[in-house]
């Protein structure tokens, strides 16, 4: 299936996902341990230890009863710590950082547990019985119950110290960083084809007539499946020429890409080129790397804005984007073209070294003013990615952006 990298990232993005893997897994539990209650000698059990094992039918519902009570407040207080915490951390910094706060797997975690517990004591509860021709005590299920309280309240320690940890600047902003430095190590690089400029193959001449496909829907190219173009440009004998890289904002009806070589495409043919492109209402980092870096950018532009004025807080950015910038400038960059046969295939659309260091760096330089620990952190960040490598155009581009800087 096309694109199932991105169903993926909005699955690990959603609270729902993984409160819906707690919730099967407590009924798959409860009715475990009903099942156990079932096989093991319990008459045994209670003679043995009766303040153990002792529980009657009363008793039993009173301890399952209160238990999911308590988890079910509990969950809803979590809740909304969550809500003021990402209301806060949306305010302070920006509302970017939103989506790691809801990818969070220990607030996920929590949260569903806390969720699980409380629908293992309604399992458990509707099972108890103590009818005239019947009576049923699922005691180890019960039990069992008893100790998910204790660890329910472990969460709730553990989630405060946690919530509290997640909301300050250094972890947001380490935690983007890392985010971005892991997408950077898979995109970067990542050859599938030949490089054009190593075989050198004729290029699409200057008189090709390209066939324009409009974008089907409004929003930011999050992925694109290169190797999917580039066996349609084989199987049709063509050229696929990319007109907007992944991270930008399309809109309906403007050219997404362009056919060379070809007919008129039909319809058809539409289609199944845009199913290679997915569209939607915000950027990603699958394949997206600027966004990360789009992230950090904006929580030092929040932090230079009058109104904060927070030099630290941008300061560390601009530290954390030099960090991700030197790890881009180790790696090679796909190439725009790729080849098959002998032949350009694929012209790709991407942000070039340049363009990723200006995006870094250009609107945090235009926002300084005359904050010179900003623009001093900015020039030893640069030094540091120079260091890096030894390729004229990238150190071009590091020298361009030091001369706006003394600008």
């Amino acid at each position: 299936m096309r694109h199932l990298h991105l169903i993926w990232d909005a699955l690990r993005s959603s609270l729902w996902f993984v409160l819906s893997l707690f919730v099967l897994g407590a009924i798959v539990l409860a009715q475990g341990m009903i099942e156990l209650d079932h096989l093991l000698p319990i008459e045994k059990l209670e003679e043995a230890l009766p303040r153990i094992f002792a529980v009657g039918p009363s008793g039993a519902r009173s301890v399952l009863a209160t238990i999911a009570g308590s988890m079910i407040s509990v969950a809803g207080v979590a809740f909304s710590i969550t809500i003021v915490a990402l209301t806060l951390a949306s305010s302070q910094y920006t509302s970017r950082i939103l989506r790691n706060f809801m990818r969070d797997r220990a607030n996920q975690s929590v949260l569903g547990a806390f969720v699980g517990i409380f629908v293992y004591c309604l399992w458990v509860l509707r099972t108890i019985s103590d009818g005239e021709g019947y009576s049923f005590v699922p005691i180890i299920a019960v039990l069992f119950a008893v100790v998910l309280a204790l660890v329910g309240i472990a969460c709730l320690i553990f989630f405060i110290h946690h919530i509290a940890k997640a909301i300050q600047a250094e972890h947001i902003i380490l935690a983007a960083t890392a985010e971005t430095i892991s997408a950077v190590e898979r995109l970067f690089p990542e050859r599938v084809a030949e490089p054009a400029q190593v075989v050198r193959p004729p290029l699409p001449s200057e008189d090709t007539v390209w066939h324009e496909i409009p974008a089907s829907r409004t929003g930011y190219l999050q992925s694109v499946d290169g190797d999917g173009l580039l066996h349609f440009a084989c199987e049709h004998d063509c050229v696929v020429r990319m007109e907007r890289p992944v991270g930008q904002f399309v809109v309906e009806g403007s050219p997404l890409v362009s056919l060379g070589d070809a007919q008129e495409p039909d319809e058809d043919t539409q289609k199944q080129v845009l199913a290679y492109f997915a569209v939607g209402g915000q950027r990603t980092l699958v394949q997206d790397a600027g966004y990360g870096i789009r992230q950090i950018v904006d929580v030092a532009l929040k932090a230079l804005s009058p109104g904060i004025n927070d030099t630290t807080t941008a300061v560390s950015c601009t530290e954390h984007l030099s960090a991700i910038m030197a790890r881009v400038s180790e790696r090679h960059m796909p190439e725009v073209h790729r080849v098959s046969g002998g032949k350009v295939r694929l012209i790709a659309a991407r942000l070039s070294f340049a363009g990723l260091l200006g995006e870094a760096f250009d609107q945090i330089r235009q926002n300084a003013g005359g904050n010179v620990a900003t623009l001093g952190a900015i020039v030893a960040g640069l030094n540091v990615i120079a260091e890096r490598t030894e390729d004229p155009d990238r150190r071009r581009a590091i020298l361009a952006q030091l001369e706006r800087v003394h600008d």
